[in-house]
């Protein structure tokens, strides 16, 4: 195994594919989605140590997720089964997964607790009628430091168990490794990793637009309440669908697929 580093011009390939397989099983991708947030929310019910647990969960079904658009992207339907892959390649591998899950919870913990340290106390701010957001909301927003301290945590954090579940459970990685691997993979093709970021953002501005338009036709608020929720849980599950995309084409392994026009480092 090896790093690949792509041009820039394939991070908008990874969104293009990661929506072209989520319509190959858009029901499957979606469930499989929808089966994760059900098991973080109701763990999440446990007192104390719920939350940890879905935390260090979350790699584990990540790599179910990425696990389920390769099935889909082989023209194969990605059954339940699949969002527990990573617990499936036996013993040292399972044992790995886990090592990496509580990895992640302690350090998106640490993360959030030393940005809380510099959240300022904002003084309550009355919302305007029908739930609109007020210029002095977003104002406080952004002059929150806990705010921006969070993001220059998490976003190292994020980068290094991006393509970490993977490394581990598709070959063999250690843990501690793999998150080596996995920032290194992304600084090196931080030109694709930001047009794939931009990409997202445009797919994620032109959906709100049309549902706006959308609500404008149907009659406002209340019909754009209706078709919020699944049309969140359908954006969500093919922004996951196309993690896998930008896995496959930052690394090359003698079994490893090739989705698009990499070069090799």
């Amino acid at each position: 195994m090896k790093l690949n580093i792509v041009p820039p011009r394939a991070g908008l390939q990874w969104v293009r594919l990661g929506v072209k397989t989520f319509f190959r099983q858009p029901l499957a991708m979606s469930g499989l989605y929808f089966m994760f947030m059900a098991a973080v929310s109701v763990l999440s019910l446990v007192p104390l140590l719920g939350s940890v647990i879905a935390l260090a969960l979350v790699p584990a079904a990540t790599l179910g997720l990425m696990a389920a658009s390769r099935e889909a992207a082989q023209g194969r339907f990605p059954m339940p089964s699949t969002l527990i892959s990573a617990f499936r390649g036996g013993a040292a591998r399972t044992r790995a997964m886990l090592i990496l899950g509580a990895m992640y919870a302690a350090g998106l913990m640490l993360a959030l607790g030393v940005a809380s340290l510099f959240a300022p106390e904002v003084a309550p701010v009355v919302e305007l009628p029908g739930g609109e957001v007020s210029p002095e909301m977003v104002r406080n927003m952004f002059a929150n430091t806990g705010l921006w301290v969070a993001i220059a945590l998490c976003l190292p954090l994020l980068l290094a168990f991006w393509h970490a579940p993977a490394l581990v459970h598709w070959h063999g990685v250690s843990p501690l490794k793999s998150l080596f691997f996995s920032f290194l993979a992304c600084w090196s093709n931080k030109g694709a990793m930001l047009l794939y970021a931009v990409g997202w953002v445009g797919v994620f501005m032109l959906v709100g637009l049309v549902m706006s338009l959308l609500g404008i036709v149907l009659g406002g608020a209340e019909a754009i309440n209706l078709v919020l929720y699944p049309m969140v849980l359908f954006m969500a599950s093919m922004f996951q669908t196309s993690i896998y995309f930008t896995f496959v084409d930052s690394f090359v392994a003698p079994d490893a697929p090739t989705t698009t026009t990499g070069e090799d480092a």
